[in-house]
């Protein structure tokens, strides 16, 4: 029984770093105002990219570092389309789904199936990794796993208390405010939707060198949707979207974990979207109650184009 546990929770974690890492990403593009829809198209390319890197020239590092570029490379079509040429957030957020979606399975082209050539290995903390029960879970994994816990305190403190994370916020929140200031509005978001976009790539590049270290085509099965949620629902800061992350994750779990149990396939394939939906819902009737709004609302500049004077 102690080993079932001790397995589910480290599953748990490797999940949760799936989902954790592109939403950290999609925090700070969100905060400078700016909305990216196309996730799960950065997320997927950047798996199939990272992969045949990977498999190519058997260098790990490489394949993390492709993975990141075709995410923000991706993201930069967005930049362009939203910040430069002032058009539709959500409209371009959901093309670039789409392409990112057709762009994977040409990156992948031939790779399907093959077994890794290199993925990321477990690396044990001395002294932590014995603690009973969370030791194993959660220090003895891979170093993407440990990036993404040092990343939540790291962003938390980028956001609210230096002034390059002021001024993130203050051009989400009041971009006319931040230009009157002598700020770059176009430059900040820019940064931003870049950031975004790497951290998906590398979201995509640890699904594929790391948690199911293979490529299939469609793999990601939709997940990046999923992370829009865990920002929501994180209410767009880092230690809320850790929660949500392992709460997604424990819930991506849960429906291999219950299989043995004659339960349909069909419903637990369903489970993560319908905890979505109903933690959107929840989240969506917290969030517009007057009080509440005032104090954790969207930031007010999201999907609003700035217009320079």
């Amino acid at each position: 029984m102690e080993d079932c546990v001790l397995s589910l929770e480290g599953s748990v974690v490797v999940a949760a770093t799936f989902f954790l890492l592109p939403a950290l990403g999609e925090i700070i593009t969100e905060r400078s105002g700016v909305l990216n829809l196309g996730i799960e198209g950065m997320m997927i390319s950047g798996a199939a990219g990272s992969f045949a890197v990977g498999y190519v020239t058997r260098n790990l590092v490489l394949g993390l570092v492709a993975g990141m570029a075709i995410g923000g490379a991706l993201s930069l079509i967005h930049a362009i389309v939203t910040i430069t040429f002032k058009r539709n957030q959500v409209v371009s957020g959901i093309s670039l789904t789409i392409f990112g979606t057709g762009l994977s399975g040409l990156l992948g082209l031939g790779f399907a199936g093959l077994p890794p050539e290199v993925q990321l290995q477990k690396i044990a903390i001395p002294g932590l990794s014995v603690i009973p029960f969370i030791g194993p879970a959660f220090f003895n994994q891979n170093i993407l796993v440990y990036l993404s816990f040092i990343m939540v305190p790291v962003l938390w403190f980028f956001l609210f208390k230096t002034r390059y994370g002021i001024i993130v916020r203050t051009v989400g929140e009041n971009p006319m405010a931040a230009h009157t200031q002598g700020i770059n509005v176009s430059r900040v978001r820019y940064l931003c939707v870049l950031f975004g976009g790497m951290m998906c790539g590398l979201g995509g590049a640890y699904l594929t060198l790391g948690w199911i270290p293979m490529w299939v085509e469609g793999m990601t099965a939709a997940k990046g949707w999923i992370v829009i949620a865990i920002v929501v629902v994180g209410l767009w800061r880092p230690v809320g979207v850790l929660f949500g992350a392992y709460i997604f994750g424990l819930f991506e779990v849960l429906q291999f974990t219950f299989q043995p149990l004659g339960i349909p396939p069909a419903f637990l394939n369903m489970l993560p979207s319908i905890t979505t939906i109903l933690f959107l819902v929840m989240w969506g009737i917290i969030l517009n109650m007057r009080s509440v709004k005032q104090i954790i609302g969207a930031p007010t500049s999201l999907c609003v184009p700035f217009e320079e004077p």
